[in-house]
């Protein structure tokens, strides 16, 4: 069980959203919290919608190295070393990848992934080095579940973040740091208008703007789940330290007709000469596993 109270969040993507339904509900278990988010003015909105000392704001690029070591500097030197991480920060490009240019590539890849890979750098060092346990929570989406043709590389960053979680989280278990990945589906955000923070220097081959899909879009995310209620399922699953957080129970039928689908793909052939060896080395690595998910388990 995570006790929130008295420690430091660090969010990203903070000032909206996912994210600003964090923030609310670390504040009201006793978080000192940080809002993180590359749109200083969304940051002050945010801010101003929130009456207690114990929240700051910190205007970070995630996609930047040098800005989350600052930003992470910045945040420790007033509420002290952060031991809840939200790797939340998300944009979209509502395209197929044949249609996507290298510069499409390195922003969502950028912000998606890199965003990630950079919190986790930043601040697992830290937490570990504090050793006062903690948890991160990743945030990857049903999307790195169910890929389709459009949005391709948004896909290829939501699966990337979901491997590489599974993976911190076996790792962090001997540090008493639990690791969980969200999953949400449709969520009341701005995520749509994603292109109001593409940087200039990665504009090369861009598409023009399809305001009118983006007018489609803004329409269906109204539809989407409250932030808050977000946020409190993740508070649940975080309590119960599990590996994946599915806040909209609408896709489970779907998920389970997915892996139905991944083992019909299976095929019994014939033994090939390797295979007796190779069992034995496969024994090994599943008892390995099977040890690791179970500390995983155990770690908060």
């Amino acid at each position: 069980m995570i006790d929130f109270a008295g420690r430091t969040a660090f969010v990203t993507g903070g000032a909206n959203g996912v994210g600003l339904g964090l923030v609310r509900a670390l504040l009201a278990r006793g978080c000192r919290v940080a809002i993180a988010d590359i749109r200083e003015e969304s940051i002050a909105s945010a801010l101003a919608t929130l009456d207690n000392a114990e929240v700051m704001g910190v205007q970070v690029d995630v996609s930047s190295r040098e800005a989350m070591a600052a930003a992470a500097d910045e945040v420790e030197a007033r509420f002290g070393p952060v031991s809840l991480l939200f790797n939340n920060a998300g944009i979209n490009l509502f395209q197929t990848i044949e249609d996507s240019s290298w510069s499409d590539w390195d922003w969502v890849m950028g912000v998606n992934l890199h965003g990630v890979i950079n919190g986790v750098m930043t601040f697992v060092p830290r937490m570990i080095a504090a050793g006062h346990g903690g948890y991160i929570v990743n945030t990857a989406s049903m999307a790195g579940w169910l890929a389709a043709g459009a949005p391709g590389i948004y896909n290829t960053t939501k699966f990337a973040v979901r491997g590489m979680s599974e993976s911190l989280r076996y790792s962090m278990a001997k540090h008493g740091i639990g690791v969980s990945i969200l999953c949400p589906g449709l969520v009341k955000s701005y995520i749509y208008a994603s292109d109001d923070v593409r940087p200039a220097g990665l504009m090369e081959g861009a598409k023009p703007v399809d305001h009118a899909a983006i007018e489609r879009l803004a329409g269906a995310h109204q539809a989407g789940m409250e932030p808050d209620v977000i946020a409190e399922r993740v508070i649940q699953g975080m309590e119960e330290n599990r590996t994946y957080i599915f806040s909209h129970p609408e896709f489970r039928e779907e998920v389970a007709e997915l892996f139905e689908e991944y083992l019909a793909d299976f095929r019994d052939y014939p033994e090939d000469p390797g295979f007796g060896q190779r069992l034995g080395f496969e024994k090994f690595r599943r008892e390995r596993y099977r040890e690791a998910r179970e500390a995983a388990r155990r770690a908060t």
